[in-house]
Formats: C-alpha cells, sequence, structure tokens
C-alpha cells in the first residue's frame, strides 16, 4: 500500500517551482495533494507577476501541508529548486522531490517514483526508459529530447536515459552527499549537474516510466531556442567533466537500475 511506501521513507514534501501558473498551481496543488495525503507540498514561486503566489498563499492558508517560499525575482530553475530543497533540508524533511506545476508530471503517479526510491538516492520518473511515454508533444520536440538525453550519456559516460527530467525524488542523504552549496547551474542544465553529482558520489540512481503530458493551460517555458542553451552549457560543463575523469577523478558512469 502507498502509505506503507511513505511510512518507510519517511517525511515527503514535493518542491514545486512556479512563474506565472495562476491557471495551474491550484489544480496541481489539489491533484497531488488528493493523489499523496501524506506528502506535504512546497511552492517556491519566483515573484510571479499574475498573483501565483497569492493564490499559493490561499493554498497554504486552507491546508496546514501547504506551504509557500516566495523568491523576489526570476533566477530561473534550478535556482528556485536549491532553495526549495534548503527549505525543506533545514525543517528535516527524510525525501525531497521535484515536479512541475503545469501538470506535465501527474500526481497520480507519484506512487512510482516513492516505490522506486525504496531501492534507490535518487529516482527518476523518465519518459525514455521502456513503459515510459510523451503525450501531445510534437515530433520535432520528442526527438530534440531524445536526441539531448543521448548527447548527454555520449558526452558524460552514463547510463541515464532522461538525466533532463524533472519528476524525480531525492534521499535526504543524497542532497547532503552532493555539494548543493557548489551547484551554480541554474537552467535547466540544473537537472543534468544534479544526476552527475549523484552517480559521482557513488549513489544508485533509479528510473521509472511516467506518462510525460503536455501542458494545456498557460505559456510552456521551454523553447527551442531554451533547449539548445541548454544543450550549448552542457556541452561546456560535459567537457570540463571529461576532462577530469581523465586526468583521474572518478567517473560517474555508475550502473543504471531501471524497472517497468
Amino acid at each position: 500500500m502507498l502509505a506503507d511506501h511513505t511510512s518507510d521513507l519517511g517525511r515527503v514534501v514535493m518542491v514545486v517551482p512556479t512563474y506565472n501558473e495562476a491557471a495551474n498551481i491550484a489544480w496541481i496543488v489539489g491533484r497531488l495533494r488528493a493523489a499523496q495525503p501524506t506528502v506535504d507540498v512546497l511552492v517556491v514561486d519566483d515573484g510571479s507577476p499574475d498573483g501565483t503566489g497569492g493564490i499559493a498563499d490561499g493554498l497554504a492558508e486552507a491546508d496546514s501541508q501547504v506551504h509557500v517560499l516566495h523568491r523576489t525575482s526570476k533566477g530561473g530553475l534550478g535556482a528556485a529548486y536549491l532553495a526549495g530543497f534548503g527549505w525543506a533540508l533545514d525543517r528535516g524533511y527524510d525525501v525531497i522531490g521535484e515536479m512541475d506545476a503545469d501538470g506535465s508530471h501527474q500526481p497520480e503517479q507519484l506512487q512510482r517514483l516513492l516505490s522506486g526510491l525504496l531501492s534507490a538516492d535518487l529516482v527518476i520518473g523518465s519518459r525514455w526508459v521502456p513503459g515510459g511515454s510523451v503525450v501531445n508533444w510534437p515530433w520535432q520536440r520528442e526527438a530534440l529530447s531524445r536526441g539531448g538525453n543521448l548527447y548527454v550519456r555520449m558526452l558524460l559516460g552514463i547510463t541515464i536515459r532522461d538525466a533532463t527530467a524533472g519528476y524525480r525524488l531525492f534521499r535526504r542523504t543524497t542532497l547532503e552527499k552532493i555539494h548543493l552549496d557548489e551547484v551554480r547551474s541554474t537552467g535547466y542544465v540544473f537537472q543534468t549537474d544534479l544526476v552527475s553529482r549523484t552517480l559521482h558520489a557513488g549513489l544508485t540512481v533509479r528510473e521509472v516510466p511516467i506518462e510525460f503530458v503536455e501542458r494545456v493551460r498557460g505559456e510552456s517555458k521551454m523553447s527551442g531556442q531554451v533547449a539548445l542553451e541548454s544543450l550549448k552549457r552542457i556541452t561546456a560543463w560535459g567537457l570540463r567533466e571529461r576532462w577530469q575523469q581523465l586526468k583521474g577523478r572518478p567517473t560517474a558512469g555508475r550502473e543504471l537500475v531501471s524497472t517497468r
């Protein structure tokens, strides 16, 4: 039963970063609270001008398991997650998760990640392992994501199929071991960075399949330009990583564990 998994893992919080998600935030928080009543929610709002932060405050006032962290400006996805991770670590959570506010990460599938974390240090909800899928994506975007992840695997020498995915759960001990204070990536490269750091630390990363659903409300923050810029940053960062590996630093190529 799900309650048993949650009890075994300890206190769980999902960090949900927002910027102009007024059309989605109450909807996704409501779904998450219904799907996982024992899991807390932290909304990290980057000063959304559309009132997302105020809506989140109202949700928190009505539900003691919903919390809000207000940031004064839009500082990037990675910066928002780092702020949320720090908040959660300070409050003693045992498991700290990531998910988007737009519904692309379905709360009803969070149990798959919780189950996967029982035998891992980081679990990723993956689009590109057997059983994973995407809904309502044009072929160009799927090709870009698949190609980008193939490039990451080749560049970094890892076996993770979906290193750019943003639906994931970390054990507290994982975040404590990967030196978050040294993380400088703030955009979409952040996801790949943390996967690599977890593997470098000798920890286990597990992928479980999810169905990723393209948002139906609001505007996507991802574009071809953003994706290409991320790949450029991954290239520069990855080449540095490879050079350090050649000079004797342990590689990140720990064997991947995946489930269906």
